[in-house]
């Protein structure tokens, strides 16, 4: 489904390079490119397209389930308890060797976890949950329903629809990461699609996978000691280097070019002093990273987390939301990493092997003589 060169900086979808997707697709072509592995016609495109956006409406019941979470839930946790919830408002689309059903689900789960992920955003702020506008676009309509005032014009900004639509495509697929390698291990149990998402999302949840770019602005608070702290100490500074990539993150430098383009508008310039400081840290920290002997000689290059949590945070998101919007960017390759496992007549139950170090054989002792 991904193929990586992390010494040469390439990153590919089904062999198509992540540059030109980001330059002239979008986030639901690539979804259908990830799953059925080819481009879609136009007809196919526009079928697929229509059949996302009807689906993102989510039923009374199901607005009802998610208002019963406490708002200073950690979206995180909401996100993965609400798309296992799906399986049991949709249990006609839960029998995994049914085709149907499984595409059926897959388009459920695509088209209701922007809706979710929305409803999220907006309990946080004590907003009333809207309902979805079948006319707009997958990325747009999700920009109104997380920062629309109800009963009032509302027009997203196009360079935001953009940029979050080529956020969303960068985080699609990345190999067997941590989350997907999840996804598949549930999957090879034969458990249902919603349910291995879900167990993708709380595998992504951690501060080490999908949490990186909630870490990247808390570092940035104070980056000129804590950069000379690390290079003494060699602790890890979140956003730079990468287990794959030893040179620059490909998707690092699409969301940079975002991040340059938002900074270069002019009612960015009225930021708060405090937001627009984090903005010049990150740029002071990516020339120390790039020229540092420290940094180039270890291949401690920014990395995709290093951008996409100032882009998230200058269209409006909380650093909490951070990672719902990675996973909703996620959801089309593990949907697809979860098919191909299925589809894999050699797939077996997963069991990873131990090996034991802990005592020989002993003896129960009774209580008294312990």
């Amino acid at each position: 489904i991904t193929f990586i060169d992390g010494n040469n900086s390439i990153l590919r979808y089904r062999g198509y390079p992540i540059e030109q997707l980001c330059e002239q697709s979008d986030f639901l072509e690539v979804a259908w490119l990830l799953e059925k592995g080819e481009l879609p016609s136009r007809e196919e495109y526009d079928r697929f397209c229509t059949k996302i956006n009807h689906r993102t409406m989510v039923g009374e019941d199901f607005r009802t389930f998610m208002g019963s979470f406490p708002r200073s839930s950690h979206p995180m946790s909401v996100l993965a308890s609400a798309i296992n919830a799906l399986a049991t408002f949709h249990p006609e689309t839960c029998t995994i060797d049914d085709p149907e059903q499984l595409d059926e689900a897959a388009v459920n789960i695509m088209a209701k976890a922007r809706t979710i992920v929305s409803y999220i955003f907006r309990r946080r702020h004590d907003e009333p949950m809207l309902y979805p506008d079948y006319a707009r676009g997958y990325v747009d309509d999700f920009l109104r329903m997380c920062f629309a005032v109800p009963y009032e014009p509302f027009e997203s900004d196009p360079l935001y629809v953009h940029a979050l639509g080529r956020l969303l495509i960068i985080h699609a697929d990345h190999e067997q990461n941590c989350s997907t390698s999840v996804v598949r291990i549930a999957g090879s149990a034969h458990a249902n699609l919603y349910s291995a998402v879900a167990a993708g999302i709380n595998a992504l949840s951690g501060p080490l996978h999908g949490g990186a770019n909630e870490a990247v602005l808390r570092q940035l608070e104070a980056v000129r000691e804590f950069v000379e702290w690390a290079k003494d100490s060699g602790h890890r500074i979140s956003g730079l280097g990468h287990r794959v990539y030893k040179s620059y993150d490909p998707r690092a430098a699409i969301a940079r070019g975002y991040l340059e383009k938002i900074l270069e508008r002019e009612d960015t310039l009225d930021l708060p002093a405090g937001e627009r400081a984090l903005f010049e840290i990150a740029t002071e920290l990516e020339d120390i990273a790039s020229h540092d002997e420290y940094f180039v000689s270890r291949h401690l290059y920014p990395n995709v987390d290093f951008y996409t949590g100032l882009i998230y945070r200058a269209i409006g998101f909380d650093s909490a939301m951070f990672t719902t919007l990675f996973a909703l960017g996620r959801i089309p390759g593990w949907i697809a990493q979860y098919r191909e496992m299925l589809a894999d007549p050699n797939t077996r139950i997963g069991r990873p092997r131990q090996v034991y170090t802990g005592h020989a054989q002993r003896d129960y002792v009774p209580f008294d003589q312990r």
